[in-house]
Formats: C-alpha cells, structure tokens, sequence
C-alpha cells in the first residue's frame, strides 16, 4: 500500500515540479568523485579490472598438468574445475575398475579439483603403496577425507596434530591399559546382553526377542571404544552415551565433497562439523571443568590426555579421530559377523565349541553361568583362547571394507611406479583399489564367507605380499588392531555363548536375506546396510 501510494503521488506532479527533481538528481550524482561512477571510468581501467579477475579466476581454477612420465590421465567422468565427481559420489570402485581396465599400464590418473590422483594397481603398486617412505597416509587422509590440508610441523614448534594424535594412542593402545579397563569392558558387554535379554518378546513368538544387530552392537562398540580412548564419565551415562554417539554420527554425515575440491569455500557441511565438533566440545569441557573443581582425577583416557597437557581443541580433535577409527568399522563389522554366522552353520557350530569349551575349562564351581566365567578370564586368556573368533572377523572385514585408500607423495620430487616407467608426480595422491588386495585372485572362492581360508595349511592371505590389509600393512599398520580384536572376541564370545541367534525379519519370522550381503564396493567407507537386517535371539539353556 505505501509503495502504491509513493507512485501515486510522484505521478501527480507536475512537469515542472519533476523537471527540477531531475535536476537535483543531476547535481548531487555530480558531486560524486569519478571513482564511483563505474560509467565514467576509462576503458583501460575496465581491461585491468577483467584481466586481474581472469588472473585470479585461473589461478584458483586451473589445474596442474601431469608431467609427461605421469599414467595416462583417464579423462571418462571429468567435469570441467570440479574433476572425477563420481569417483566421490557413488561410483568409487566402479571408477576406478574401468580406468583400470582402460590403462595399458595398469596405472592411470584424474583430477579431484586441482588435485592430482594416481591410481596404481598389479604387484608393483601394490608393494610401492604399502612399503614406500615418500608415500604419506596422514596427510592425504586430511586432504581427501577433509578438505583440510595439515601444517607442516617444524622444528621448535608445535607437532601437528597427526603427530600428536598417534603419541596420545599409541599409549592407551598397550595391554596394561587393557589390563587397567578390562573388569570395566566385560561388565559393559554383560550388561548390554541382560538388557538384550530383558527386551521384549517378539510378535511372532514369544519365545524369541529381535535386535538391529547394526543398532544394538553398533551401541556397544560405541560403549567400549569410549571406555578406552574417551571418558568414564560418558560410558557410565546412558543418556549421555547415546547425546554424543548421536553427534559423533551426525559428524561422520556431515562430509563435503565440495570441501575437498576447494578448501578455501565455506560448505553448509563444514559448519556442521563445526557445530556438531562443538557440541562434543562442551561435553568434554564441562567434564574437564568439573574435575578440576572437584580436584577429583579420573582413570580413563581422558585424564591421560588432560595430564599430557593437551588443549580443549586437540582433545576433542583426538576424541573425533579415535572415535572415527574405531567406531566406523568396528561398529559394522561386530553387526556383520553376526549376521554372516547366521548364514553359515558350520562356523556357527565351531565358535560355540570354541566359547563353551573355553567357559568349560575355567569353570570353577557348578554355580557358575558362562556369563560368569567369561568375566573371570584375563588379557592373556581373552587375546589367546578364542583364534576361530579372530578368523571369523579376520574374514569379516574382507567383506567390509569398501572403497579404496590413499597416500600422498610427500617427497618433493615424483616416486617411480615399479619399473613401468610411469610416476606418481610431487604433490599427487596415489589411490589403491582395496577389492585389489582383499578380493585378489589367490583367494579361492572369494566371493563366500569362509575363515578357514587363514588356516594355517591354506594361508590365502599370504600368498602374495601385501595380499590382506583388514588391518593396514607395510608401513601403515592400524594403530587400534589389538583393541578392535578384543572388543571382537568380548562382543562375540558374550553374544554367541549366551544366545542361540537366527536371521529374522522384525517381528521375529525366521527368513532368509532378501538381499546381498557382500556391501556396496562403491562407498567410500564402511557403513550400515541400507535396508535394515534383524536376529531373533533367545537364551541358550546353561
């Protein structure tokens, strides 16, 4: 109405009147320096102005050509300035299969962004990846996981915070530390199966009671991962337990590829991390704060990195990272295994011979439950007694590790690939297909689930150097593998031993998977399946 009226009024004056509104319009543009008047200013400065924004335009857009002994750049899928899209967004494997199958080398290379990728591949890339000083995991794991290029770390000055991240677990990493947790661990681990036990019964028969073994598993991992890199504060909490797995997830969604390709933009995704990095921020802080009110210590892994004198921002970095490591495999493949039992009756039948002859010899009394003797046994015991369950998560992770890795060359000048002739250029990022290890051509019958491939008289994953990276090889061995085998072995020796399971539907029908098991190759990373899978459970009579 108020816009109406302000025409209506201007259009009622008269020529004379808007004549000399003109007019003043006129003069005040005039008193205006030149320098505001883009209509006034000469074509040069307009020609400057163009060429500067054509300058910094292909400074920040153009790509870096691959040097002429570099593999053949395989140029299927690039976008003009964004690169291979679909190497990041659902055709990972897929991708790099068909560059694969289209280099004569058995080596090619694209672009992320202005970033340089080399794929490699066949034996010699193989042993080049896994063994090679100039090949860098951190750094590229920044890179192309994040977006975010780390500092280099210089002399007298602070270590960057991959540095700081591998000095702060490699201590809570070692057996006294599970020495220290482990009345703590088996008592979270029966305790999560009393609550399975509680639940209620199914509605297909009373008898049995069904569990998300992608939720319920996924929760208990997410509980001992907390007790050895987190806080006892939190593990001991239900409702906070679940508050930061919530944010730790959220994080986990929250990546952006468009962060990787430009890592100057801000992303919706990036504030996200931001916001979500910030909520496990205040957790930890008031955590922190309270001890220090308190004067009151705790025993866990936080006051380890609080007595190292680390700040609240590498706190919660760690915390994120650890977590991230541990929880997103770990977390999937404690629900997988279960389920590939369920498929397999022979292995069924082994690792329950397997619990029930370990809980047979360290029985002590008649009174005692399996559930109690379980929680008698020490480190030694739980890392030595239980191999077949070792196997079957050994197999298990073949099966769920999607994708494919990095490094970045480091070493200031191009690498060799073998004696192909061909380089991975400074500064590139050399990409390994994981299918090409843990489902090459010495595995017999590779596509089913089968541990005895690892006994001892077949020995598959060493036939060739480099022929299994379930957990890191060469150079770049998983930190957490001595953890994530025995939250393993007490997950699955608990689970197995006090519960007979059956794949099922959610109301507790016994059915048989409508879909494949085998996960998708194209992800990135380890994830839950898409459609939800259940086991109907109950108690194993003693």
């Amino acid at each position: 109405m108020a816009h109406t009226a302000y025409l209506s009024t201007t259009s009622l004056n008269t020529p004379s009147e808007r004549l000399e509104d003109d007019e003043t319009t006129v003069e005040m543009g005039a008193t205006l320096p030149a320098a505001l008047q883009p209509q006034e200013w000469p074509a040069t400065l307009w020609v400057a102005l163009l060429t500067t924004a054509i300058a910094v335009l292909f400074q920040v857009f153009r790509r870096p050509a691959f040097p002429k002994n570099a593999p053949k750049w395989y140029k299927k899928g690039d976008w003009p300035i964004l690169g291979a899209v679909e190497f990041y967004y659902g055709r990972r494997a897929d991708f790099t299969r068909e560059a694969l199958r289209d280099s004569k080398t058995g080596n090619f290379s694209f672009y992320i962004g202005k970033k340089q990728l080399v794929g490699i591949s066949g034996p010699e890339g193989r042993k080049l990846f896994f063994e090679s000083k100039d090949l860098n995991f951190p750094v590229a794991f920044a890179e192309l996981l994040t977006g975010q290029p780390q500092p280099p770390s210089q002399e007298g000055h602070e270590d960057n915070f991959a540095q700081i991240f591998s000095k702060s677990l490699i201590p809570l990493m070692k057996k006294e530390n599970f020495v220290k947790n482990l009345d703590l661990l088996t008592g979270d681990t029966r305790a999560a199966c009393d609550a399975l036990s509680a639940a209620a019964p199914s509605k297909a028969n009373p008898d049995w009671r069904v569990t998300d073994p992608f939720e319920s598993f996924y929760e208990i991992v997410y509980q001992l991962t907390m007790r050895t890199v987190g806080a006892n504060d939190i593990a001991e909490d239900p409702k906070l337990l679940k508050h930061t797995l919530s944010i730790f997830d959220w994080f986990e969604k929250s990546d952006s590829y468009a962060k990787v390709i430009f890592p100057w933009l801000p992303t919706v995704n990036n504030y996200l991390r931001l916001y979500y990095g910030a909520k496990l921020a205040f957790v930890f802080r008031d955590i922190i704060e309270r001890r220090k009110k308190t004067g009151k210590k705790g025993n866990d892994a936080l006051q380890f990195l609080i007595d190292r004198g680390l700040t609240l921002t590498n706190i919660v970095g760690f915390e994120i990272g650890a977590l991230f490591a541990g929880q997103l495999n770990s977390g999937i493949n404690a629900g997988y295994l279960q389920i590939f039992l369920t498929q397999n009756p022979e292995w069924m039948a082994r690792l329950r011979e397997e619990v029930d002859s370990v809980v047979a010899k360290h029985r002590t009394s008649p009174s005692q439950s399996r559930a109690d003797v379980l929680g008698t046994l020490t480190i030694e015991e739980w890392e030595s007694e239980f191999p077949l369950i070792d196997l079957a998560l050994r197999e298990t992770i073949r099966f769920c590790l999607p994708g494919a890795t990095f490094r970045k060359n480091i070493s200031g000048h191009d690498v060799p690939i073998g004696e192909s002739g061909e380089v991975i250029p400074n500064g590139a990022f050399a990409i390994y297909l994981i299918e090409d290890s843990m489902f090459g051509d010495w595995y017999t019958d590779k596509m089913k689930w089968n541990p005895s491939r690892y006994f001892e008289e077949n020995a598959e994953d060493k036939r060739v150097p480099h022929a299994y990276m379930g957990w890191g090889s060469g150079r770049h061995p998983c930190l957490g593998m001595k953890f994530a085998k025995l939250e393993m072995a007490l997950i699955t020796a608990y689970w197995v031993g006090l519960f007979d399971f059956e794949f099922s539907d959610k109301d507790g029908n016994r059915i048989s998977p409508t879909s494949s098991l085998l996960m998708n190759r194209n992800l990135h990373s380890a994830k839950k399946p898409e459609q939800n899978m259940y086991l109907r459970y109950k108690l194993r009579e003693e």
